[in-house]
């Protein structure tokens, strides 16, 4: 079963636009959603949470239609993101007893498990907590009220390396048995190198991949060239630098040829966002 399932979201804006966006995400795996501000990654996940009216498209999650089935669907749907920005005075147990009202399905028992799993205190205020313990007490939150599907929105944004990677070992934990799965986006490319199974890249509203991370990356290379190269070759960059030494610049693995005489390596997540940023015309 997909997790899921966004099939040809379109939204306009008056300048910013999604078109067509469509990608999977299958049960029991971690998606990795990257893009540069503005990019369309905001828009994208208010539109599977139904935060905003979309103008066409299709979202399934664990195969129901959210627009047809958004109050039970939610009771499946975490949200986590890298702070807890209301009612910082009030204790970790207050704030608790406010929200588990709302979930059919919550579970206390393991509500306090994770409290335990996490080292939370439930007598601490939410603004005595550090930007990661309250990223793990959102995650307490929608763990314990059964949610099989969670939206991450820059969970490890501010944390220091030590956290991050605690952090990133917990989800790779939560989806271990195959319940769970995870979308999730972040400018944090190389915490996605570590745990993402897939990656999806939106670029101006324009979904530019989404398959498999090895798959994604190895699709591209980075090669270098010196500068009487670079014209007959500059039609196959997605984009490109010069130097003192001549040329870097992207391109398509298909596009490569080694007869060329240019190095080419794999590049890293970050260096396939930043030549895409660096052009407007990269759709393919």
């Amino acid at each position: 079963m997909l997790a899921l399932d966004v099939h040809r979201l379109n939204k306009s804006y008056e300048h910013f636009q999604l078109k067509d966006v469509s990608f999977q995400l299958k049960k029991g795996y971690i998606m990795g959603f990257i893009g540069a501000n503005g990019a369309g990654k905001t828009t994208t996940i208010k539109s599977i949470l139904q935060m905003i009216h979309i103008d066409s498209g299709e979202i399934r999650i664990l195969g129901k239609h959210i627009a047809e089935h958004e109050l039970a669907l939610k009771q499946d749907i975490g949200f986590a993101f890298g702070d807890v920005n209301f009612y910082t005075r009030t204790k970790i147990r207050t704030l608790t007893n406010v929200i588990k009202p709302f979930y059919h399905n919550w579970d206390e028992e393991a509500y306090y498990n994770y409290l335990k799993k996490f080292n939370l205190n439930e007598n601490k205020k939410i603004a005595e907590l550090s930007t990661g313990m309250k990223v793990k007490y959102n995650l307490a939150i929608a763990l314990s009220h059964g949610a099989k599907l969670l939206v991450l929105d820059e969970p490890t944004s501010g944390l220091d390396p030590v956290a991050r990677d605690s952090l990133l070992d917990t989800f790779q934990d939560l989806v271990m048995d195959g319940e769970i799965s995870i979308l999730y986006s972040t400018h944090i490319t190389s915490d996605l190198e570590k745990c993402a199974d897939y990656i999806t890249f939106i670029h101006n509203g324009h979904i530019i991949n989404s398959t498999d991370k090895e798959q994604f990356i190895d699709s591209y290379r980075l090669v270098n060239g010196q500068a009487e190269q670079l014209d007959g070759i500059k039609n196959k960059l997605i984009a490109y630098k010069t130097n003192s030494f001549g040329f870097t610049g992207l391109m398509h693995t298909t596009d490569f040829d080694p007869s060329l005489g240019l190095k080419a390596a794999l590049p890293n997540l970050e260096e396939i966002m930043i030549y895409f940023a660096k052009t407007e015309d990269s759709y393919v």
